[in-house]
């Protein structure tokens, strides 16, 4: 699983890299099919990842800050790094005695619910693919070639082993 999150943050990270090529007005504008626009999709994201991560290590959720104060590409890579640090180490100690614990933490919309961690983890996962297949619909649709979402050629994995 970990190498999947490396996979999600590797290609963010190259989307970050992307939106520094295309139109600030173009990054912001309402899109048909998604949360928002290019650039509120990536901070969705990363709020879905912040918020669920954080949840599971026993923090409370964190309010979603308002997207204006994250309405650009710089101010998004600076929260994405951010919410990076503060989960990076729960996921890198992710094992598989985790994966069936319940979530348990008084959020009366999801605690009936008794969602396992592994589940969640897969749900984040599974939530930013999604979304980076809207981005690369828009994307195309401005005329830009979009980001590969390939796993292979990526150094995530150790061909030598």
């Amino acid at each position: 699983m970990l190498k999947l999150f490396e996979y999600n943050w590797l290609v963010r990270k190259d989307w970050f890299d992307w939106c520094d090529s295309v139109a600030e007005i173009e990054l912001l504008e309402r899109r048909t099919g998604g949360p928002g626009s290019i650039l509120y999709t990536l901070f969705h994201i990363i709020d879905v990842e912040h918020s669920w991560i954080s949840v599971l290590q026993g923090k409370p959720e964190p309010q979603e800050p308002p997207f204006q104060d994250y309405a650009n590409v710089k101010k998004l890579r600076e929260y994405s790094a951010r919410c990076h640090e503060e989960i990076a180490p729960f996921i890198y100690a992710w094992n598989s005695s985790m994966e069936t614990r319940i979530l348990e933490d008084g959020n009366p919309t999801i605690q009936s619910e008794g969602f396992k961690f592994g589940e969640i983890m897969r749900h984040v996962l599974a939530h930013e693919i999604h979304h980076v297949g809207q981005l690369s619909v828009w994307s195309r649709e401005i005329g830009k070639q979009p980001i590969s979402a390939n796993v292979i050629r990526r150094g995530l994995f150790d061909h030598h082993q």
